[in-house]
């Protein structure tokens, strides 16, 4: 019964040993509890809302000195990842014909004349 209990003590610290070394623990060791962005600050409470994002949007590029990663709360990485999937649509949306019509249109153009009337 001893060893046992010995062998699930040594397994989870073994295996807590693994999960310190994943790159958002890195992360979290290295930066301090705030949101690259918005500047919120976490605690142990609501640390989980406080991701790991990858600034050149490459998961595999985690070098040790942390140089390719900045904390952001949820919201502030959503926010990142959505302005990133823009930029890469409006690329492959510029040969579309009515996309440029729309971008070069002058919605206020005749705005003077409709607060006169």
């Amino acid at each position: 019964m001893i060893d046992k209990v010995d062998n699930i003590i040594a397994e989870s610290r073994r295996n807590a040993e693994v999960r310190g070394h994943s790159y958002r623990d890195q992360a979290l060791k290295m930066f301090p509890w705030i949101c690259g962005k918005c500047k919120r600050e976490f605690t142990r409470e609501n640390l989980i809302e406080l991701t790991v994002h990858h600034k050149d949007h490459d998961h595999d590029n985690n070098p040790a000195d942390g140089s390719n990663w900045e904390l952001l709360c949820v919201y502030c990485h959503d926010h990142e990842h959505a302005k990133y999937l823009d930029a890469e649509e409006s690329t492959t949306i510029g040969n579309n014909e009515l996309e440029r019509e729309r971008s070069t249109s002058k919605p206020f153009a005749n705005l003077k004349d409709l607060l006169n009337k």
